[in-house]
């Protein structure tokens, strides 16, 4: 892991707080991935065990409709994603295909588990900081669906 690769992560919610020795035990067990244009990281329903934190490149965020994929959001270098498959043990809640090129770090389960393993308050963090964000993502969402719905005031 290079030092502009530690600092992007450094700016992330979902590692906000974690100490130095943490962030590279966790990244040495982590893969680097590339996904090429087009192809997909996963689709809506897949089984989930991993997140990704992109270090370069765009995503699509798409949900499923009536047999139609619609982009809800697209994400970009910074942004995370699949966080939800690190606190829960559902499957896929929509799919992320690669507008571009894409360069990720995968953390798996595994790997947050061998986190725990070896330090349990640095986990703790993450888990937290994790759970803080899809928070404030229901949050954001929810006043999304408030503004859309056209609700009056009574």
């Amino acid at each position: 892991m290079n030092s502009i690769q530690r600092s992007l992560l450094h700016t992330m919610p979902v590692f906000g707080g974690i100490s130095e020795p943490a962030l590279d035990f966790l990244l040495q067990l982590a893969d680097i991935r590339t996904v090429s244009s087009g192809d997909y990281f996963f689709h809506e329903g897949d089984n989930a065990a991993s997140m990704f934190v992109m270090l370069d490149g765009r995503v699509a965020v798409l949900k499923n409709r009536d047999g139609e994929a619609l982009q809800i959001k697209e994400l970009n270098q910074g942004d995370c994603f699949g966080e939800m498959a690190l606190l829960d043990l559902y499957p896929r809640s929509c799919s992320v295909k690669a507008v571009s090129e894409c360069q990720v770090i995968e953390i798996s389960q595994h790997c947050l588990f061998k986190l725990y393993q070896h330090d349990l308050e640095q986990f703790t963090i993450i888990q937290m900081n994790i759970g803080r964000e899809i928070s404030r993502r229901l949050r954001l969402t929810g006043e999304q669906l408030f503004h859309s719905e056209g609700v009056e005031a009574k």
